[in-house]
């Protein structure tokens, strides 16, 4: 009678590693799943309400927080980082000085990473089910309620820098991340350190200071909230602050002294489309909805919708120095159907006046 040997779990982790790797990623760590610090921190955040309009923080219970509530019999999470970064940040960090031009931040210049990185997952997923038939497996990139920088944290991709972004010591902060949950019991990697040490650069070149104290960011304040989640008005004394960035912010990132490390990436679907990383404020302005949606295709940029896109350029333009075409187009928006639109559009010509 032959007797099935129990899996050896130490050599298969090291395998799941090594096929990450030929997948494309640029390091795969595990952890457990006892996310019980993070959970914490995660509370206290939502009880002070800095999460704003994005429900979705809270709505889930403790789903976020307890990865066996998500998906039963998870023992471990397999984590994954890719790196995005198009090009050197010499070439664009001056962009977000020069008044006319549109900055968007970098993560959303190429093709939404969501597809690339979840077909990646599905590959190293299935190699995974191949050597482990009988096991269960979710994988995510940014899909549920997961906590994937406290899960990366634990798997030794890195560490939650004072800015709330997962820095890493050889590559920066400038990636991806995915998770694959699993009903294996792999071995979990150690934990990386902190080396964030007495650095203070992302606490003060935040525009709107929406990192109120080390690790404590207000998302209220913070223009990737501003620009991206939020749905309704920008607030008015927050407008100035935001400049010309029109989709996110790269400043925290920019300045961290750690991104002197970061790796360009190899992957093509990362590489800017339809000159985003050049634009002028007033060349996307003047993209009808017809052309918005065409030239998002496939882009995260496209999930703000054409209103909320000329609502960001709106402000930024009214942050700007204005000119005849300016003042022209933001004046032809003026009865814009979207009150959104109206508002910021009479803000900005209203700025571009008064100076």
């Amino acid at each position: 009678m032959q007797h099935s040997h129990p899996p050896d779990f130490k050599q298969l982790a090291l395998k799941i590693k090594q096929w990450g790797l030929e997948l494309g990623f640029q390091q795969v760590g595990i952890s457990d799943t006892d996310l019980s610090k993070a959970e914490k921190h995660l509370q206290n955040w939502l009880a002070q309400g800095r999460h704003g309009d994005m429900h979705y923080m809270a709505k889930h219970g403790l789903k976020r927080s307890r990865p066996e509530l998500l998906q039963a019999d998870t023992q471990s999470i397999i984590s994954v980082r890719m790196d995005y970064l198009p090009e050197h940040p010499a070439q664009f960090s001056a962009m977000i000085d020069e008044p006319a031009q549109a900055f968007i931040s970098r993560y959303a210049l190429g093709r939404d990473y969501h597809k690339l990185l979840r077909n990646r997952l599905q590959k190293l997923a299935d190699r995974i089910m191949a050597e482990q038939p009988d096991s269960e497996y979710r994988a995510f990139v940014d899909s549920a309620p997961v906590l994937e920088k406290a899960i990366a944290e634990k798997a030794g991709l890195g560490w939650i820098g004072k800015h709330s972004n997962l820095l890493n010591r050889q590559a920066g902060s400038w990636f991806f991340l995915g998770e694959i949950y699993t009903s294996l019991a792999l071995p979990a990697d150690q934990p990386a350190a902190n080396h964030c040490g007495v650095c203070r650069a992302c606490l003060d070149i935040c525009p709107t200071q929406a990192i109120t104290a080390p690790y404590q960011v207000d998302a209220r304040r913070c223009i990737s909230y501003l620009t991206i989640e939020l749905h309704g008005s920008i607030p008015e004394m927050l407008r100035p602050l935001i400049g010309n960035r029109i989709y996110g912010c790269d400043d925290c990132q920019l300045i961290c002294p750690w991104n002197r490390f970061a790796k360009l990436s190899a992957e093509n679907d990362f590489k800017p489309r339809y000159n985003l990383d050049k634009a002028t404020l007033l060349e996307l302005f003047l993209w009808s909805e017809k052309e918005f949606l065409d030239k998002t295709e496939g882009s995260a940029i496209r999930r703000i919708g054409h209103h909320r896109w000329l609502r960001n350029i709106a402000v930024a333009l009214g942050n700007g120095q204005g000119g005849e075409d300016v003042q022209q187009a933001l004046s032809a928006r003026l009865n814009h159907e979207a009150e959104t639109v109206r508002e910021h559009t009479g803000w900005a010509l209203n700025q571009l006046v008064s100076r």
